[in-house]
């Protein structure tokens, strides 16, 4: 280990000190005329803000037909407006308002530039927490935010054992989303009548591990496994739902 003067701290020798600009491409957002919002999917989805964020991905509830700044699919999303740091993955191109920027990779390696981001954040939150409160952070100061740039040898290193794991945890994240919205579109269904249970694909390898999944997905009221459970007490059987 070597103390960088720079950094304030001591690195691995032979690794470099840098700015946030040096590993990745930074684009800032923009939000387009407000008059071009619409909830009907007309344009390209739009995504203001850390309020659209999620655990992983960013839902939907916006388009513009008038985009201005992109991020495309697989893009690191963070916001730079309050909270500062707060980081989403685009789970599809979309268009990305004036509280968000949209970074990949200038290292070949997305897994740790998504990584150096997570730190960033931390740092901002330890800083927020100290009582230094980022209200924003401007293109200026996040391109020149100072990182440590590993020797290349490393990154590849770190990327052939990294990215697996990534491209997994990405994976999974696009199942649960797709689960999350099978959720809500089958709860009111079964909470107004208009679908009931079906016996015959009570054991469906299938709904044990929709159950699995969507055990752990968080429901306001009761979660969907909760109301089979409710239902299926009167029916004598775990069963997914068929429409009447």
């Amino acid at each position: 280990m070597v103390y960088n003067e720079n950094l304030k701290r001591n690195i691995p020798e032979g690794w470099n000190d840098g700015i946030f600009a040096d590993i990745a491409n930074i684009t800032m957002g923009q939000s387009p005329d407000g008059s071009s919002y619409n909830e009907t999917g007309k344009g390209e989805i739009f995504y203001q803000g850390s309020t659209d964020f999620g655990i992983r991905f960013p839902s939907v509830r916006m388009y513009t037909t008038s985009p201005t700044r992109y991020a495309k699919q697989g893009d690191i999303l963070m916001s730079v407006r309050a909270p500062v740091g707060a980081v989403n993955i685009a789970n599809s191109d979309c268009c990305i308002g004036r509280g968000l920027s949209a970074i990949n990779s200038m290292i070949g390696s997305i897994t740790y530039v998504y990584y150096v981001v997570h730190y960033l954040k931390v740092r901002f939150d330890n800083l927020n927490t100290a009582g230094t409160t980022f209200g924003s952070i401007t293109k200026d100061e996040l391109f020149n935010l100072p990182v440590v740039v590993p020797s290349n040898d490393v990154i590849e290193r770190f990327e052939v054992i990294c990215k697996p794991i990534f491209n997994k945890q990405m994976e999974i994240g696009f199942e649960i989303e797709s689960l999350d919205k099978q959720r809500n579109e089958l709860l009111p269904l079964l909470m107004n009548g208009q679908a009931s249970l079906n016996y015959d694909l009570a054991y469906q390898t299938s709904f044990f591990f929709l159950n699995s999944i969507v055990r752990s997905i968080a429901c306001s009221c009761m979660d969907f496994i909760s109301l089979v459970r409710f239902i299926s007490s009167r029916n004598n059987a775990f069963t997914l739902l068929s429409a009447v």
